[in-house]
């Protein structure tokens, strides 16, 4: 018979090999469907509920402003499932009849949550982003459909849904005694970005314009100018809450925190071409200087296009 230490011995390994294996069967785990979650809605001022991605790709932070005649939705996810669950959890907060629909950006995760919705809840967009979605936006969900055998399932019926009410660069929405206010700012993220505040909350849903902890996805049209008016814009609602598209939450701190992000790749691009440098090389060895100073943070992929915006831009 083996002495006690050796048993022990051999019962630690086993539990090492049982641990590693479980934490290899969780890493082969399939990624969960991009559908935007039920039974998770938080309210986060008088007016104002949320429900956060979770970290899941291809999902976004779900804004629901309540108001006393009227309920908007911002961002409704992606394809009919998300905006099935996206409404039932309106109804969980709501009974108001008359419904209105926002989305940050074009992209399909923050539209196409919108064939859900019924005809009579009225969608309002910048004439921007109308135009970005007739330019790109099948193309790009068709792009995402072929990401995985079920984004295809959840986006198989996609289509775009034009706009009830359009505006040139900002709108004001009354919902009854709470309201919203709209700015088109870019071309930052997409060239039809848009804050959304929530006045008497001070919530702002910033879209993929302000993040927390990781870099700033550039669109190809990105403009620094544009970038930093935005921060500007925002930082004079003085919001006490920033939702981002994507990930973590924060305080209005999170806008200067952004700016001076962004202030390093403009001074970064700037002093590269008064060296001589090409855009080609600036935008590379910008993209190896950000990483360096931010390890970890995600979204590298567009330190290049916003190097490129201030290297156009400057003089």
């Amino acid at each position: 018979m083996k002495p006690i230490h050796l048993l022990r011995a051999s019962l630690h390994v086993l539990i090492a090999v049982f641990s590693v294996g479980a934490l290899a069967a969780q890493s082969a785990a399939p990624p969960p469907d991009p559908i935007v979650k039920e039974g998770v809605t938080r309210k986060i001022g008088e007016h104002t509920y949320v429900i956060m991605d979770d970290n899941v790709p291809l999902v976004p932070n779900v804004g629901i402003i309540v108001g006393s005649n009227a309920t908007l939705v911002i961002d409704p996810g992606l394809g009919r499932r998300s905006g099935e669950a996206v409404l039932r959890e309106v109804a969980k907060v709501s009974r108001n009849a008359q419904v209105y629909l926002a989305t940050t950006h074009f992209h399909p995760e923050h539209t196409t949550g919108y064939i859900a919705f019924p005809a009579s809840a009225k969608y309002v967009n910048s004439k921007v982003q109308e135009a970005e979605w007739v330019a790109n936006g099948m193309t790009m969900t068709q792009m995402f459909a072929r990401r995985s055998p079920a984004t295809a399932e959840i986006l198989k019926d996609a289509t775009g849904r034009p706009a009830d009410i359009t505006f040139d660069r900002d709108y004001t929405l009354d919902l009854g005694g709470v309201t919203v206010r709209m700015l088109a700012v870019g071309p930052t993220h997409t060239k039809g970005d848009i804050g959304i505040f929530i006045e008497q909350d001070r919530v702002l849903f910033s879209g993929d314009v302000v993040m927390s902890q990781s870099f700033l996805a550039a669109g190809a049209d990105a403009s620094m100018r544009a970038w930093m008016a935005a921060f500007d814009a925002f930082d004079a609602w003085k919001p006490i809450i920033v939702i981002p598209a994507h990930g973590g939450s924060g305080d209005g701190t999170l806008i200067p925190a952004n700016r001076e992000v962004m202030a390093e790749i403009r001074a970064s691009a700037q002093r590269l071409k008064q060296q001589g440098q090409g855009v080609e090389a600036v935008m590379k060895t910008v993209t190896d200087e950000m990483t360096a100073r931010h390890p970890g943070w995600p979204r590298a992929n567009g330190i290049g296009n916003a190097a490129r915006g201030a290297f156009n831009e400057a003089p």
